[in-house]
């Protein structure tokens, strides 16, 4: 019921949740997800890696499923494969600071939706701001200034609450893909600082749902084309 004072349009297609398979889940991220189609049928994913459950906390559980769910990446995804009238790439693709960025952005708004009422939960959602953190370190560390994989570890282990087997894991990844995990916070805090703007421009007349409609109506965008398109938007509310 929360998700309809934010949003004006929602996607029409349904997702479900299942595990990453067992073969690859080793090496695998803590969840991801997969976009399904609504022409074939085929909901989309949200595929939880349960490999060493042990060692995945259950606070950090509502934080990462508004990121890769509602209103994170299923939202967001599939409302741009309903898109009419755009060209299959700005359909189907994307540009990981608006893609991630708006998953981490969604998990913001865990208290508007009425998440994290319990100590654990809040502390998830904090937990995962200091992850996101850390990476804009361990990125820059890695490909600008030399550092080595175990200096690389070590950061992350002394700066941020995850367990040493999603630390490995994501030192590897930042390893082979540079820049990558800079997205997240870069468009987080693009479209926090969008939304602010438009709420102070608008004042009263501002409506956050109206708001969300028009970041996600072009499907996923550059950022720099995304805050033209917002400036001009606030232009025609007023």
């Amino acid at each position: 019921p929360g998700l309809i004072k934010l949003f004006g349009k929602l996607p029409r297609l349904p997702y479900g949740v299942t595990t990453i398979p067992s073969f690859m889940a080793k090496s695998q991220t803590t969840a991801y997800y997969q976009g399904g189609s609504l022409q074939a049928g085929r909901p989309g994913y949200f595929f939880v890696n349960t490999y060493d459950l042990k060692s995945r906390p259950k606070w950090e559980m509502e934080a990462l499923s508004l990121h890769e769910a509602v209103p994170g990446h299923h939202l967001q995804i599939a409302l741009a494969q309903e898109l009419d009238g755009l060209p299959e790439f700005r359909r189907y693709g994307g540009y990981t600071a608006f893609v991630e960025g708006w998953g981490l952005y969604a998990e913001g708004l865990g208290p508007e939706l009425g998440m994290y009422q319990d100590p654990y939960s809040k502390f998830g959602q904090l937990t995962y701001e200091m992850w996101r953190a850390v990476r804009l370190v361990l990125d820059t560390g890695i490909h600008a200034m030399g550092w080595t994989r175990e200096q690389a570890l070590q950061f992350f282990k002394d700066n941020a609450p995850k367990a040493e087997q999603d630390i490995t894991v994501e030192v590897d990844r930042y390893i082979v893909n540079p820049g990558q995990a800079l997205a997240y916070k870069i468009g987080q805090l693009k479209f926090r600082e969008l939304r602010d703007s438009a709420a102070a421009a608008l004042g009263s007349r501002f409506d956050i749902r109206a708001y969300h409609d028009e970041v996600l109506r072009n499907g996923g965008l550059p950022m720099d084309l995304l805050e033209q398109d917002v400036r001009e938007w606030i232009g025609r509310q007023r």
